[in-house]
């Protein structure tokens, strides 16, 4: 978590929300890491998430990481928790909470969906504190 922490400082400086995230093999390898990049790329799907399993898959040029877990600062919303599905990541770590936004355990809760085809292992708040400080923050700079 430390790793997608960085992450995150960094997509702050950039001027994008902080948001960062990092893809682990089944042996500890960082395979991806990326921030937000939504305004960067002028891309409603650059979340990092997104950005991470794109870049994890081109590297193994296969379609799903069933051996990798991600890491990321934030609940992922929707659109990346079903990605997380679809790319059938082992497990997902995660920092704050995101009760408006989220898509895990708050609003759509995407992998209790019957439709769903694939649930990772979830362990949140791993860094909450100082992932929801770094939002708090970034936020509040911009009131």
């Amino acid at each position: 978590m430390a790793e997608a922490l960085k992450e995150a400082r960094a997509a702050g400086v950039r001027g994008e929300v902080p948001i960062g995230a990092v893809i682990v093999d089944g042996e500890g390898n960082i395979l991806a890491r990326h921030g937000n990049r939504t305004e960067e790329c002028a891309d409603p799907t650059a979340h990092a998430e997104i950005e991470v399993i794109r870049q994890a898959c081109a590297l193994r040029g296969a379609p799903r990481l069933p051996d990798c877990s991600l890491y990321v600062t934030l609940e992922p919303c929707p659109m990346c928790a079903t990605a997380i599905s679809f790319a059938r990541l082992a497990r997902l770590y995660y920092g704050a909470p995101d009760p408006k936004g989220g898509g895990v355990e708050h609003g759509a809760r995407i992998f209790h969906q019957p439709t769903c085809h694939h649930k990772p292992e979830l362990y949140p708040g791993i860094g909450e504190d100082e992932a929801a400080k770094l939002l708090r923050q970034f936020f509040q700079a911009r009131r």
